[in-house]
């Protein structure tokens, strides 16, 4: 977590709202890079000024029990009934979505569970279960997936950052085939099983439909991918086609 808790700021908060009881806000943002008490917290009074951490991306996560110590010695006390371990402050209000917000903004609203990045991640590369934690947002995605083991596996299509809430456009099938790669192509049924050598047309990752060429006779036909430098067409490629298109269909 890159947030910075601001001690001597927090120890220079009024004791004089000793025990005042706040409440999370459903809508956590921050606008200009320093998040605050009442920021966070609803009913937060004089202490809503007391800055708590340093936003410099899209989002920061903050350690739940950290932010209540901070509120704790601004004089606030928020309880955490529901136990909450991380809270993701974003950088930009739901309300957004209105005035034109990204297409990932919001399905779900309020103190939700999302799925959030633990580090920076580079285009390209393969998300490892590390690589996620469940948090509370302000905001979830249209498309945030409700298990990590949908995530698990894919490629990151661009750069990551830490803390963000996992959106489906992040990722993507690993590609094993790329265009221009020379494949094995394989047909087999009855008994009946023969190979060639083809140029893919197009990339794709395992139970994807690519367009191949015969390198011999340059007819093109539609194969489907079934590991790295390899593709299939019949009734092999078809079973294969189907089922990686129903388990898309449940993500």
């Amino acid at each position: 977590m890159k947030a910075l808790i601001v001690l001597a700021a927090l120890a220079a908060a009024s004791p004089a709202l000793a025990g005042t009881p706040v409440t999370l806000k459903s809508d956590v943002f921050d606008a200009d890079g320093v998040v605050t008490l009442g920021e966070i917290f609803e009913g937060a009074g004089a202490a809503a000024t007391v800055p708590v951490a340093k936003r410099s991306g899209a989002s920061v996560m903050l350690n739940a029990r950290a932010v209540q110590l901070a509120a704790y010695r601004a004089g606030l006390e928020w309880a955490n009934a529901e136990g909450l371990r991380q809270i993701v402050v974003t950088g930009a209000s739901s309300n957004a979505g209105a005035a034109g917000a990204p297409a990932s903004a919001v399905a779900a609203r309020g103190n939700v569970d999302v799925l959030t990045w633990t580090r920076n991640i580079s285009a390209g590369e393969i998300v490892q279960p590390q690589d996620l934690i469940w948090a509370k947002a302000a905001l979830a995605p249209s498309d945030a997936p409700s298990d990590a083991d949908v995530v698990v596996g894919l490629a990151a299509r661009r750069p990551l950052r830490a803390g963000a809430a996992v959106s489906g456009r992040d990722v993507a099938a690993v590609q094993v085939v790329k265009p221009n790669d020379i494949v094995t192509l394989t047909f087999e049924s009855g008994g009946i099983s023969l190979a060639l050598q083809a140029k893919a047309l197009s990339g794709g990752a395992v139970g994807e439909p690519i367009n191949v060429q015969n390198v011999t006779s340059k007819k093109t036909v539609q194969a489907v991918v079934t590991g790295p430098g390899q593709a299939a067409v019949g009734p092999e490629a078809d079973q294969l086609k189907l089922t990686h298109s129903s388990r898309y269909a449940l993500r």
